[in-house]
C-alpha cells in the first residue's frame, strides 16, 4: 500500500500520554472454520451519528464539495481501500459483486441509511475470517516445506495492484506473504520451531481479534472513509476514541511520546512527540514498524503483528519510570532488517517543552563569532496558570524574550531558532513570536470556509527583542505553526531560513461535539503574508540540507485528498533590508564548504540510500539472495560508517554490532552528563549565518531590542 494511502487508512493513536483513537470491539460467535458469521448491524444510534456528521462535514468542512454519484464512487473506493489497503482478503468477484454499491452511497449517507455499508464490511469480514483460519492450518502443518530456491518475488507496495482472480490466485498470494516472512526470519537466525510459533500466535491472535469485531468498528471505518475523502485530518472519533483523545490532551497518561497508527497489520510511527521520552531516547524514527513489545530490561518480547492499534497501545504503556523495549522494523515490514530499543516511560512536562539557549564560537578571518542558539521543541503556553492570573506564566514567547536577553548580555553576534521536529501548537504562540523579530506588521491570515476575506494577525507593539542577523533552522518534521513563523521570516526577509522542505500542514481543525464521540474537522487554512498557503508544499529553504526523512515518506503531499497548495491576496507588509542579495553567495560557500566536511558525506549518502530503498517495489523471495543482498547492505553501511569515524580522528569498527555498542555507550554518557557531541547542522548553519554577517556588514554585539 503506498504511502497516500496509508495514512489516509490508518488509525491513530498518541502514546505520550497515551491515547488511542480507534474504536475497541465486542465478542461475536463465529465457527472454527470462520463460517456462520453473525452478522454486523448498525447500532440505533447509528443512523443519527451519520446524519450529524454528514451534515457537519458538508456545511462547516472548507472544502466545498458536492455530495454526489461522482463523490459516492470516491468515498466507495476509500472504503474498500481502508478495508483492504493490501488487496490480499477481497477477491475480484467480490468487488464485482460489490461494486451495486458504488454509486448509492450518496443518496444513503443523505438519508443515514447504513445498510450499503454494512454490506460491504460483512463482505470483507468474512473474507477476512476465512482467509486467517486458512492461515492458521497451513501454519499448523509447519513451515518446513516452504521452498526458498525459486526466483520469486513479492510486491512490497499493493496499491493499486490487482484484486486476486479467485481463490487460487489469492492462496499463492498469502503463499508468497508467509515465505517472505519466514525468509526475513529465518536471515535473523530465528530457528523454524520459533518462526512457526511467532506466525502461529500472529494469526491466531489476528483470527481471535477479528472474531471479536463489533458494529461500532464497522460504523467508525465507514464514516472516516467518507470524512477522509475531504482531507486526512477530519476524522470521527468514537465514544471510546474521544475518551482517550482527551486523555492525551491532558497528559494524563505515561507512555514513549509517538503518535501511532495501524497500516496494514503492523503499528506504525507517524511522529513522536516533542520532548517526549522517545525524541530523547532518539532511536525511534518516524515510519518505522514496531514488530514486538518487552516490558523491563530482561522482558520476553511479544509478537505484535496484526494485533489491534489499541492493545500495542496497552503493552507500550505503563509506570513512569519503567522501561519498554521495542522490536522495530523499517517500513518495508522486512523483519531481517529488525532491531530493538529501549525507551523509559515518562509523560510530557511543559518544562520538558519549553525553549532553550546555548552559545557556541566559530573562527573566521575577520575574528571569532559568537552564535546563539534557541531551540524550540513547540509552541506552548501555560493555559492552567493564565486562567489562574498568574503574570508569571510560561509561554513559548515570554520564555524566548528572557533567553534572547540573556543572549545579548552574553554577547552573541547572530541567533539561530531552531524549528527542527516542531510540529506545531499554538497559533497565537507562533503570532507573537514573529512579532519578537519585527518591528510591526502582519504575521499570518487565516481563511475560514465559505468566507471571502482572511482574518490577518498582526504585531502591533512596536518593538523588538533581536533585530540582529538571525537564521532559523527547519526539517521535515517542522509543521504547522513552525511553518507559519518561518514563513513570515521568510516573506519579510528579516533572516534566513535553512533545512529541508517542511511538513506542509497548513490547515486549522475543530472539535465538534457529538451525541457519540466527537468530529474533528478541517474549517480554515492558513496562509503567509505574502498570500501563499502553507498547506501541501510546506516552506521551502533559502539554503538546502539533505532530506535524511524522506520527503516522499513523510509529509502532507504523502497523504491522500490532502488539501492542495493555493494562494490568496497578500496583505500589506513592509520587508526589511533582506537577505536576498546575499543568498548566492551564501549558498556557494555552503556548497564549498559541506563538500569536504565528513558529517554532510554522511548525510548525503544516507539519504540516497534510504530513496533507493524506499523506490523498491519488490522483495526477493530466494534465500540466496536475500543473503547476497544484505552482506552487501551491511558492508555499504560498515563502510560508510567508518568513513565518518576516521575522518573525525576515531577508530574504525569491524561489524555493525560493534557500532551500536559503542553508540550505546554514547548514548549513556550523555545521560550521565558528559558533553555532547555538537550537532553539525547547527554548526553548519552557524557558519552560514557568519558568513551573512561577514558579508552585510551587520555590527557585532549591537543588536538591541527596539523601542
Amino acid at each position: 500500500m503506498g504511502n497516500r494511502n496509508k495514512l489516509a487508512a490508518g488509525r491513530l493513536a498518541v502514546l505520550a500520554f497515551v491515547g488511542s483513537t480507534v474504536s475497541f470491539a465486542q465478542g461475536q460467535q463465529v465457527g472454527l472454520d470462520g463460517s456462520h458469521v453473525r452478522e454486523l448491524e448498525p447500532l440505533a444510534i447509528h443512523p443519527r451519528t451519520s446524519l450529524t456528521i454528514v451534515d457537519q462535514i458538508r456545511h462547516n468542512h472548507f472544502l466545498k464539495k458536492p455530495l454526489d454519484d461522482s463523490a459516492s464512487s470516491e468515498i466507495f473506493d476509500k472504503y474498500v481501500s481502508t478495508l483492504d489497503p493490501g488487496h490480499a482478503y477481497l477477491l475480484q468477484s467480490d468487488l464485482d459483486a460489490l461494486n451495486k454499491y458504488r454509486y448509492q452511497l450518496d443518496d444513503a449517507l443523505k438519508h443515514a441509511d447504513l445498510k450499503p455499508a454494512f454490506a460491504i464490511y460483512n463482505t470483507f469480514h468474512d473474507r477476512l475470517l476465512r482467509r486467517l483460519n486458512a492461515l492458521v492450518a497451513r501454519l499448523e502443518e509447519g513451515v518446513e516445506k516452504f521452498n526458498f530456491d525459486a526466483d520469486e518475488t513479492l510486491q512490497i507496495d499493493r496499491e493499486g495492484a490487482p484484486w486476486s482472480e479467485n481463490e487460487t490466485a489469492n492462496d499463492a498470494l498469502w503463499d508468497r506473504r508467509l515465505k517472505a516472512s519466514i525468509l526475513s526470519m529465518r536471515l535473523s537466525d530465528r530457528d523454524l520451531g520459533d518462526i512457526q510459533d511467532v506466525l502461529l500466535k500472529r494469526y491466531r491472535n489476528r483470527l481471535k481479534q477479528a472474531q471479536q469485531t463489533r458494529s461500532e468498528d464497522a460504523f467508525q471505518l465507514y464514516i472516516n472513509a467518507f470524512a477522509s475523502t475531504y482531507d486526512p485530518h477530519t476524522q470521527y472519533l468514537s465514544p471510546r476514541s474521544s475518551e482517550n483523545f482527551n486523555m492525551t490532551m491532558s497528559l494524563s497518561l505515561q507512555g514513549i511520546g509517538a503518535v501511532l497508527r495501524t497500516e496494514d497489520d503492523y503499528t506504525s510511527v507517524v511522529r513522536l512527540v516533542t520532548a517526549g521520552p522517545a525524541d530523547k531516547a532518539g532511536e525511534l524514527r518516524p515510519a518505522d514498524r514496531i514488530v514486538s513489545v518487552g516490558q523491563g530490561e530482561r522482558g520476553k518480547l511479544i509478537d505484535v503483528v496484526g494485533w489491534r492499534l489499541d492493545d500495542v497501545v496497552e503493552l507500550i504503556r505503563g509506570p513512569k519510570g519503567t522501561i519498554v523495549r521495542l522490536g522495530l522494523v523499517d517500513n518495508s515490514g522486512d523483519e531481517e532488517s529488525s532491531r530493538v530499543i529501549r525507551i523509559k516511560r515518562d509523560t510530557v512536562k511543559l518544562e520538558d517543552q519549553a525553549a532553550k539557549k546555548r552559545v557556541f564560537t566559530l573562527e573566521s578571518e575577520l575574528g571569532d563569532v559568537r552564535i546563539g542558539v534557541l531551540e524550540i521543541p513547540t509552541f506552548y503556553v501555560d493555559f492552567n496558570a493564565v486562567r489562574r492570573g498568574d503574570k508569571d506564566f510560561k509561554s513559548t514567547t515570554r520564555d524566548v524574550n528572557k533567553l534572547i536577553e540573556e543572549l545579548k548580555v552574553e554577547g552573541v553576534d547572530g541567533l539561530v531558532v531552531d524549528l527542527r521536529s516542531n510540529g506545531g501548537g499554538s497559533l497565537q504562540e507562533a503570532q507573537s513570536l514573529t512579532g519578537l523579530f519585527i518591528r510591526t506588521g502582519p504575521t499570518v491570515q487565516v481563511r475560514k470556509a465559505r468566507r471571502p476575506n482572511a482574518r490577518v494577525y498582526r504585531d502591533e507593539d512596536g518593538r523588538t527583542a533581536w533585530d540582529g542577523p538571525l537564521a532559523v533552522l527547519v526539517n521535515r518534521l517542522s509543521a504547522s505553526a513552525s511553518e507559519i513563523f518561518a514563513g513570515a521570516i521568510q516573506d519579510y526577509q528579516r533572516g534566513l531560513v535553512i533545512g529541508t522542505q517542511t511538513f506542509g500542514k497548513g490547515t486549522v481543525q475543530t472539535l465538534v461535539p457529538l451525541n457519540r464521540g466527537q468530529l474533528k474537522i478541517t474549517e480554515a487554512k492558513f496562509y503567509r503574508v505574502s498570500g501563499d498557503s502553507t498547506q501541501h508544499q510546506g516552506i521551502v529553504p533559502d539554503i538546502t540540507y539533505p532530506d535524511v526523512f524522506g520527503i516522499d515518506n513523510i509529509g502532507e503531499s504523502t497523504l491522500e485528498d490532502a488539501l492542495t497548495w493555493d494562494t490568496i491576496k497578500p496583505t500589506s507588509y513592509r520587508q526589511t533590508n533582506g537577505v536576498e542579495p546575499y543568498l548566492d553567495r551564501l549558498r556557494m560557500n555552503h556548497e564549498r564548504r559541506v563538500a569536504q566536511d565528513p558529517d554532510f558525506a554522511y548525510l548525503r549518502s544516507l539519504s540516497d540510500w534510504r530513496r533507493q530503498k524506499r523506490a523498491e517495489t519488490h522483495i526477493s523471495l530466494n534465500q540466496a539472495t536475500r543473503v547476497n543482498e544484505k552482506e552487501a547492505d551491511d558492508v555499504w553501511r560498515l563502510d560508510l560508517e567508518n568513513a565518518l569515524l576516521i575522518a573525525k580522528g576515531e577508530d574504525p569498527v569491524t561489524n555493525l554490532k560493534e557500532l551500536e555498542t559503542r553508540r550505546s555507550q554514547r548514548e549513556a554518557e550523555k545521560i550521565s552528563g558528559s558533553d555532547e557531541d555538537p550537532d553539525p547542522l547547527i554548526i553548519e548553519t552557524g557558519n552560514i549565518l557568519m558568513d551573512y554577517i561577514n558579508l552585510s556588514g551587520s555590527n557585532r554585539h549591537t543588536a538591541q531590542a527596539s523601542n
